[in-house]
C-alpha cells in the first residue's frame, strides 16, 4: 500500500510554478511631524566662540534690539541678538552667579560669588552702584517688570535682600530660608510680589509691602529647588529641583497642577517661550544634556533635543528669533530664526494654530481659583451658568456741574442762564451762595452777561418758589452794578419791566394784607364761639 501511494505521488508532474518573492525587511514607524516639532526645530544653529568657563546666566533685554548678557566666569559679555557678536565685556572680581536687565534695557544688575551685587550702565559702560551686604555668595539678582528702582538678591547666606538702587540701600531682609537661596523671580502683573527657591526644598512667596519681611505663602518641592519662574498669568509659577519640574496655582492655595519627570539628572534652569499661536511653553534644560519643552494645559512633553554637553543656563528673546543655551563646557548652543520666517509667523495663522487657541479656551476654563478669573475685562461674554448683575449706569454730568467740579464760577453761572431752566439756575445759585462767590460771579460779569442775568431775575424774582433767594439777589445786583445798567439802553426795557413787576407783586401783597385784616377779627370771634 505505502509503495503504490510512493509511485502515485512519483508519477504526479506539477502543472503550474508559481514563483514567490521574499518579504521586504519591515520599516521602522516614524512619528509624523507636529507643526511644535517644526517650530522648535527652525531654530538654526548658530556658532558663538567657545568661553572656556562654564555659562552660570543668560539673559535678554527686555526692549529692542533685545541684547544678549552671558556670565562666564568673572565676566558679563554683551552680545546682539541679530549678529551674535560681542560687543563688551564687563568684568568683576569673581565668578559671576546671575544676571538681569532692566526693564527699560539701559542697565544690567549681577552678582558675584563674593556677595556682591553690581549694576551697570550699558551705554557708558561703568558700574553706577555696588551693592554690599551679603556675607555669603551671592546666587541671584532680578530686577521687577516695570519697577526700575529697585531689585532683589539671595544668596547662601539664606537671606533675601530688597534693595533701593538709588540709595544703595537694603529696605528689607526677607528672612525665612534655612538654606541656601540659589533663585527667585518677580511676578509679571505686581511689581510687589517675588518667589524665592532654597536648598531647603522650599519656594517662599513674598510681598514686598508686608511688614515685619514675613513670607505669605510657602510650597514645597520636595528636592532642593534650583530655578523657579513665574507663568504668564501672574497666578501660577514653575519650579525645578532634582530631575522634577513642578507646576503650582497660587491662586488656588499653592496646589500642584502637573509634575514632569522627564530629565534623568538635574534640572538647572528655565524659562517660559512663546508659540507663534500666542501659546506659551516651560523649556527647561538639565545636566543630562536635553532640552525639553513641556506644555503645562496639557501636561506633557510636546518637544526634546539633546546637546554634547551640560546645559546650565537657558534665554529666550522676547522676539522669539533667539535661543541660546549655555554648557558648563563654555560652549554657548545658540539658534537663531530668519527675521522673515518670524514676521511671517506673526502675520500667517495656521489652521493649526486655530485648532489649538480653540483647544486651549476650552481646555482653560475660567475658574473662581484662577487669576484669569480676576482680571476678565468688560468685553468678555457671560457663560450659561453665570449670574449677570446689571450695573447702574454712572451720572451724567451738565456742563455747569463739569464747571462748579473745576471751580470756574462764573461760567458756571452763565452757562445754567443760557439753558433757561429755572430750577437749575436756582441750584447754581444756591451752591455759590454756600461757597460765598455768587456775588463775586454778579461783579465780574460782562454787559451781555449781566442782561441774561436780569432778564431771569425779572421774569423769576416773583414766583413764590425762587421769591426768597432771588428777592434778594435782584436788589444785590441793583446796588452793586448801578454804575454799569444806569444809563444803557440795553437794560431800561429790562429794568421797565422789572419795576412793573414788582409793582405788581407790591400791590398783591396789600390786597392780601387787606383780606388778612378782615379774615383774622371773624376768625377770632369764631374761635370764641
Amino acid at each position: 500500500m505505502e509503495e503504490e501511494l510512493r509511485v502515485r505521488l512519483n508519477d504526479h508532474q506539477v502543472s503550474k510554478v508559481f514563483p514567490v518573492k521574499p518579504k521586504s525587511t519591515a520599516k521602522p514607524v516614524s512619528k509624523s511631524e507636529t507643526p511644535e516639532s517644526r517650530y522648535w526645530s527652525s531654530f538654526k544653529n548658530h556658532s558663538i566662540p567657545n568661553l572656556v568657563s562654564s555659562v552660570s546666566a543668560l539673559a535678554f533685554s527686555p526692549v529692542h534690539p533685545y541684547s544678549l548678557a552671558v556670565a562666564h566666569s568673572a565676566t558679563v559679555s554683551l552680545f546682539s541678538s541679530h549678529s551674535l557678536s560681542s560687543s563688551r565685556r564687563f568684568s568683576f572680581r569673581d565668578v559671576v552667579s546671575s544676571v538681569c536687565f532692566r526693564s527699560d534695557g539701559a542697565l544690567f544688575a549681577a552678582c558675584d560669588l563674593s556677595g556682591v551685587v553690581q549694576v551697570f550702565d550699558i551705554k557708558e559702560r561703568m558700574a553706577l552702584r555696588t551693592l554690599r551686604s551679603h556675607s555669603a555668595p551671592a546666587r541671584f539678582v532680578k530686577y521687577p517688570f516695570q519697577d526700575k528702582l529697585h531689585l532683589v538678591s539671595g544668596g547662601d547666606d539664606g537671606v533675601v535682600k530688597y534693595w533701593d538702587v538709588a540709595g544703595a540701600t537694603v529696605i528689607s531682609d526677607l528672612l525665612g530660608h534655612k538654606d541656601y537661596v540659589r533663585c527667585g523671580d518677580f511676578s509679571p502683573v505686581n511689581d510687589s510680589m517675588l518667589v524665592t527657591g532654597s536648598y531647603d526644598h522650599t519656594v517662599k512667596v513674598w510681598d514686598t509691602r508686608v511688614d515685619k519681611s514675613k513670607w505669605i505663602a510657602e510650597i514645597n518641592h520636595g528636592l532642593p529647588v534650583e530655578d523657579v519662574v513665574y507663568l504668564p498669568s501672574g497666578g501660577m509659577i514653575a519650579t525645578a529641583g532634582g530631575n522634577s519640574v513642578k507646576v503650582w496655582d497660587l491662586i488656588g492655595g499653592g496646589k500642584m497642577v502637573c509634575s514632569m519627570e522627564s530629565h534623568n539628572k538635574t534640572v538647572t534652569s528655565l524659562c517660559v517661550g512663546r508659540l507663534e499661536s500666542a501659546e506659551s511653553r516651560l523649556v527647561s534644560v538639565a545636566l543630562d544634556g536635553y532640552m525639553k519643552v513641556f506644555d503645562y494645559g496639557r501636561a506633557k512633553v510636546t518637544y526634546s533635543m539633546r546637546f554634547p554637553a551640560p546645559l546650565m543656563s537657558l534665554g529666550l528673546s522676547p522676539d522669539g528669533s533667539t535661543r541660546v543655551i549655555g554648557g558648563s563646557n563654555g560652549m554657548v548652543f545658540a539658534g537663531k530664526k530668519k527675521l522673515r520666517d518670524v514676521v511671517e509667523e506673526k502675520k500667517s495663522l495656521s489652521l493649526w494654530s486655530v485648532r489649538s487657541q480653540v483647544d486651549e479656551t476650552r481646555r482653560r476654563a475660567l475658574r473662581p481659583t484662577y487669576f484669569r478669573y480676576f482680571q476678565r475685562g468688560q468685553s468678555e461674554k457671560p457663560s450659561e451658568e453665570d449670574y449677570l448683575v446689571k450695573e447702574k449706569k454712572g451720572l451724567k454730568l451738565t456742563r455747569h456741574d463739569k464747571l462748579l467740579k473745576k471751580f470756574r464760577h462764573k461760567e458756571a453761572l452763565v452757562s445754567v442762564l443760557e439753558e433757561k431752566k429755572p430750577a437749575n439756575v436756582v441750584a447754581v445759585m444756591e451752591e455759590l451762595v454756600a461757597r460765598r462767590k455768587l456775588m463775586k460771579c454778579v461783579s465780574n460779569m460782562e454787559e451781555g452777561e449781566l442782561g441774561m442775568l436780569l432778564g431771569f431775575l425779572q421774569r423769576y424774582c416773583t414766583v413764590q418758589r425762587y421769591s426768597g433767594l432771588l428777592m434778594g439777589l435782584t436788589k444785590k445786583v441793583l446796588e452793586t452794578r448801578a454804575e454799569d445798567i444806569k444809563g444803557k439802553t440795553e437794560f431800561t426795557g429790562l429794568l421797565r419791566n422789572l419795576k412793573r413787576e414788582v409793582n405788581q407783586e407790591i400791590r398783591i401783597q396789600q390786597s392780601l394784607l387787606e383780606i388778612q385784616g378782615v379774615i383774622a377779627p371773624l376768625m377770632r370771634i369764631a374761635g370764641r364761639s
